[in-house]
């Protein structure tokens, strides 16, 4: 057997791409891309994001923000919004092709042309370590993701980082029942 070693880095599947959104101090919409994040609690997020993204400034006033997964059909926005500093473009979200619903639970946008959205609180952030930890509230799917009240992955469509290839990749294919696909060793 033979094994290729990558070192110490953060490589792994799967990386979800999450697009973080925030109000600025005028109500503007704000997006970005961030693929370092993940559930760290039953009802938390954690996310690592360096202080100076436009996010942090806007998030530290307003208390809150969304997670919103990116998707296939929206993969060049979803990019795009990773690589345009809102610091710069004050616009971007716009430029995007996006629009925003504002939560009524959280005092942040829910990015209407993404299906699957964290509407969340902050419990706290750390520059020092950039981490920045989220209460889920509450979590909304667009009834266009549903089947029969059910989430439609193949719906969704989620994109997922490949940090092996720089590439998203997306998701959909069930392999399995949870909880059920090993009974059979038990």
């Amino acid at each position: 057997m033979s094994r290729t070693n990558f070192g110490a880095k953060p490589l792994t599947y799967p990386q979800p791409v999450w697009i973080i959104a925030t109000y600025d101090e005028n109500g503007v919409p704000d997006a970005m891309n961030a693929a370092w994040g993940g559930i760290s609690e039953e009802n938390e997020v954690s996310v690592c994001l360096s202080a100076g993204h436009k996010t942090c400034k806007n998030f530290a006033k307003t208390g809150a923000f969304t997670v919103s997964m990116a998707d296939a059909k929206h993969v060049a926005a979803c990019d795009y919004v990773g690589m345009a500093s809102g610091n710069k473009t004050p616009d971007k979200f716009a430029r995007a092709g996006f629009t925003a619903t504002k939560s009524d639970r959280v005092n942040a946008p829910i990015i209407n042309e993404l299906a699957v959205c964290l509407e969340c609180r902050v419990i706290e952030y750390n520059p020092e370590t950039c981490i920045l930890r989220g209460e889920i509230v509450n979590v909304s799917v667009d009834d266009s993701a549903m089947t029969d009240g059910k989430v439609d992955v193949k719906k969704v469509a989620p994109i997922c980082f490949d940090p092996f290839n720089n590439a998203y990749v997306v998701l959909g294919d069930e392999v399995g029942k949870a909880w059920g696909a090993g009974r059979a060793l038990l």
